[in-house]
């Protein structure tokens, strides 16, 4: 990536599972979608999505906390996708 920044996005939302649960709920522009890296920007909570069948235990040998969002950030303007971030982190 020539040391530029990646388009792929982790972090976690207050709140734990629920909270990124809601997070996920609320976007309106970035689709919410398992699989990443695709024109389009794309949201996962893999606590609820990929990694649903496991344990906490397992979760965390696995790295994913529950309050762990993806996000794959795709073409749309920056000013919409940080308009439809800033108003799912307000409703978490």
């Amino acid at each position: 990536m020539g040391g530029r920044a990646s388009g792929i996005l982790t972090f976690g939302v207050k709140g734990g599972s629920a909270g990124g649960a809601r997070f996920q709920d609320a976007l309106q522009l970035v689709t919410r979608l398992v699989n990443i890296g695709d024109a389009k920007s794309l949201a996962c909570h893999p606590a609820s999505t990929t990694h649903r069948q496991l344990s906490p235990e397992e979760l965390k040998k696995a790295g994913v906390s529950e309050d762990m969002v993806r996000l794959s950030i795709g073409i749309e303007h920056i000013d919409d996708i940080l308009e439809d971030l800033d108003q799912a982190l307000a409703k978490a």
